[in-house]
Formats: structure tokens, sequence, C-alpha cells
């Protein structure tokens, strides 16, 4: 198929999951040479509009026209050849292979021996493409060791190198540092110049806003209006997504703290944690900022027993414990909610319920016996309490949007009722709705007498969550402060500036 200029127009499109309807009647339009935002809460229909048009769903009403041209794809492949290209929240990539093969995979190129692949010519191809952008991945490394902002990157070069004329953004920022994040703003604005069409999917709204020419909403499935970006004010917009004002979007915090539940001192890794030690009293809920690769997912995988500590120790209730798998964690009530959900959160082929009650089934009387009736009503309760939208606990993991699978995961711990709670960016790739119940949450926990540990790569979030601050630079911890006592600008200097 020859490759469009990117003009795109999808008309009345609608979409059936069994009981739940997931768009119905939806009018879109994007232009070449421009962003368009597309918002709107999780599970209200965004990414199944844009995986009509990758070409992963066929529409159930409704056509999608290519520079006036009806065009129907049959899989994936046939979006590409078009030139739609699709980068995922979740990311899609082969981790055993390395950056080049990711990149070429499908279109590898050919020697001048016939079916003979040239490594050569592709790593160089990568290398250029990289220089062209200004991106810094090595082409030869295996992606199961880069992080998750750099995987982000190999996404989008995947795009690039097949010339794709619209691409569509699905939570691009939402793994990458501040530097990652402003260089990948400078490469769509040049996208833009060069003509391409982006789709824009963000529940950042200050993204949104700076990239923005043009913001289409949809709630419930429905697309509830568009118009300029210029035209459109933050508070109005929120309130399109939502078909409410949030008002009181963090809420007040009144803090009654324990006793020090969680102790940590002079824990290292070879992950690169260096001499760390803090504590965390019952009620409180503990904020830990840095730049990405300043350690914070790492100290957290070290408490949580997914990977050792080389020296240190931590103390529960003032006992000293020994941490060595994520199963010990469990017993002694600390509970690990992951950054990275489809990578190491979930099994998303499996039923939610069963996402649920994998660490739990000793808690709930299910150590020797399964009790599928009793399972499914357990589930069903805890997913009530945290308003996860789906069809039902048997539904898999994978059929639920990115924020309902993180509504998922933190109810599996209300169910472990742990006492010391880390939430790894909890709010990553949930809309602005969600945030707002994730963070009320977290305060009726600490409320509860829970102690909270919670990262978080925004710090408006940081600020209006949590009761103090700890800060992370190159694996060290080089600031403790009570919030109401610091800024942002004292934060990110700490973060970023080398003494």
């Amino acid at each position: 198929m020859p490759q469009t200029s990117g003009q795109l127009r999808m008309e009345g499109i609608g979409k059936v999951f069994g009981p739940v309807v997931a768009l119905q009647d939806v009018t879109f339009c994007a232009r070449p040479g421009t962003v368009h935002a597309l918002c709107g809460e999780n599970g209200a229909g965004k990414s199944t509009l844009m995986k009509i048009l990758a070409g992963v769903h066929p529409p159930d009403s409704g056509r999608v026209l290519l520079d006036g041209t009806e065009i129907t794809f049959e899989h994936p492949g046939a979006a590409l050849d078009a030139g739609v290209s699709m980068l995922y929240q979740e990311l899609d990539l082969a981790e055993d292979l390395t950056v080049y093969e990711n990149i070429f995979l499908g279109s590898e190129i050919t020697s001048s021996i016939p079916f003979v692949i040239d490594r050569s010519a592709m790593i160089q191809r990568t290398r250029e493409i990289c220089q062209q952008y200004g991106f810094e991945v090595d082409p030869t490394s295996l992606i199961k060791t880069l992080t998750t902002g750099q995987c982000q990157i190999v996404e989008l070069l995947k795009a690039l190198q097949r010339q794709a004329k619209i691409i569509v953004m699905d939570e691009p920022t939402s793994s990458l540092s501040e530097a990652e994040a402003n260089r990948l703003f400078e490469v769509i604005g040049t996208l833009k110049k060069r003509g391409l069409t982006i789709i824009y999917i963000s529940h950042r709204m200050d993204e949104v806003k700076l990239l923005a020419d043009e913001i289409s909403v949809l709630r419930d499935g429905r697309l509830v209006g568009t118009d300029s970006a210029d035209r459109m004010d933050i508070p109005a917009l929120v309130k399109m997504m939502v078909g409410r004002d949030l008002v009181d979007f963090y809420p007040t915090r009144d803090v009654k703290l324990g006793t020090v539940y969680f102790q940590a001192y002079s824990l290292a890794s070879d992950e690169g944690i260096r001499d760390i030690s803090f504590d965390v009293h019952e009620g409180e809920i503990v904020g830990m900022a840095g730049l990405v690769g300043a350690g914070r997912s790492e100290l957290a995988r070290a408490i949580a027993g997914v990977q050792p500590l080389m020296r240190g120790s931590v103390l529960v209730k003032g006992k000293t414990v020994k941490i060595k798998t994520p199963s010990d964690a469990i017993k002694q009530g600390i509970a690990f909610l992951t950054e990275d959900r489809k990578r190491t959160g979930l099994c998303v082929n499996l039923p939610c319920s069963w996402n649920m009650t994998l660490p739990n089934y000793e808690r709930i009387g299910m150590k020797k016996f399964l009790k599928l009736r009793k399972e499914q009503q357990l589930c069903e309760r805890f997913g009530e309490k945290v308003s996860v939208k789906w069809s039902g606990a048997s539904a898999p993991a994978n059929s639920l949007s990115g924020g309902n699978q993180q509504k998922v995961l933190i109810s599996k711990w209300l169910m472990a009722d742990s006492e010391f709670m880390i939430f790894d960016e909890p709010t990553r790739g949930i809309d602005v709705g969600a945030k707002q119940e994730v963070y009320l949450l977290l305060n009726e926990l600490a409320s509860q007498g829970k102690a909270i540990m919670m990262i978080s790569s925004e710090l408006p979030e940081l600020f209006g969550v949590c009761d103090r601050i700890l800060v992370m630079r190159r694996g060290r911890l080089v600031g403790d402060f009570n919030t109401p006592e610091t800024s942002p600008e004292e934060i990110m200097h700490l973060a970023a500036v080398e003494d």
C-alpha cells in the first residue's frame, strides 16, 4: 500500500466487547503537520479508537479514510505499510533482542546474498536515526538491559525507521526523564514541520496544552468535543473529560503519625544503591523524588526482595527482619506496587481475580485448596473499592485499560492488608479522575495507620500528597524534608545538581 500524506478521518466508529460498549458513533479527524491530542479518562475509549486505526481491532461500525479513500486494515502490518504507526503505552518490544533487531523486526535489511540479513547496515542505519534526532541509544544493547525510558525511545525509533506518516503516541512521556521528555517534544516539533500527523494521548494536561494544535475529548465511548488547543483551558478540559469539576484535587492531610513502622539502615545493592537510611511512621506518606536513574525503583525492589541487598538492615516495628525474596517481604507486611504493570506487575493473560489473589492464598484461606466462588466474591468486593471498570473479576487483565490494570494491582495489595506499602509511580498513565481516586485512597490508607512510601516523577503530586519528601541522586539519599518546609525548586536542584 502506498504511503499516505496523513489526512485522517474516522467516521461513526463503534466497537463492542461483549457487554461493554467501548465506542459509540465516534467521528475523529486529524490533519497533516499538526499534533491532535486525544484526551479522556481511562476506559473512555481512546486506546480502542487508536487500535482500530492501527489494525489491531476491526470496527463494528463506521469507516476509516486516509486522504479521502476508505481503507480497511486487516492486521497491524497493513497499517504499518500504509504509514500508520502506534507507540503503545505498554511497551511492545522483544526483550532478548537488541535495539537494532527490534527496530527492524519484520523489515530487515538483506545483503546482496539472498535471505542473508545485513546486520552492519541495520546497525549503521539505527545510528543514523539516533544521530538525526539526538537520541543516545547503543544499537547493539539488549532491550532487557535498558531502562523503561530508553525502551520508549526505541519504540519511537521503530516508527521513524518505517517512515510513518501518522504516528500515534500513547502516554509517550510516562517513563521518560525530564530531559528525555524535552528531547521528545523537540522531535515532535520536527515531525510536525515535516508534515507528519501526530495523535497524542496523554493524561498530563500541561503536555497537552504545550504540544497540541487541536484537542478531542472522549467520555464513556463517545466524542464530547473537539476544539483548537488555544481555546481550551485546563479546567474546562478536565471538566469535559470527567463530566464534573474536580474540587480539592489533592485531599487535605490531617496527619496523625504513629510510631516508626519501617526503618532502613545503610542499604546497598549491586543495582547502585549506596548507604541509604530512612524511616516511615504509621500514618505517614513519604515521597521519593529524583531523576530517572537516581535509584528510587532499585531501592524499592531491594526492600521488596525483588533484588538482593549487599548490606544494610531492615527493621519492621523495631525488629530486624531478613528479606531475601518477595515472599519474605509479603510475610513481613510489605507490599510493592511496581512501576511497570505489564512487565513486572501483572500476568496479563490471566483473569484479574487470579492476579489479585496470587500473593494472598494463605491469607484468604486457600493455601491448599482453591475456593473459586469465595475468590470471585472477594475480588469483586476489592475491585469495587477502587472502582475498577471491567466486565467482572474473571476478565483477563489485558482486556482492561491501563488505568484499570493499575487499579487491579492496587486492589491486590489492599487484599493483602499490608502495613508498609511501596507505591512506585502509582498514577503513571492514568487519567485525572482516576488520579484523584488514588490520592484519596492513599489518604484513607494513611488514616488507617498504614506506612506508605510513594515514588513519583511528578513534583506537584509529591507536594500535594506527601507529608515528607526524600530526594535521591545517583543511588544516594541527598535530602529529607518535611513537605511544607521545602519547594519544588529546592527538590529539583538536589535531584539534578552535583555538589
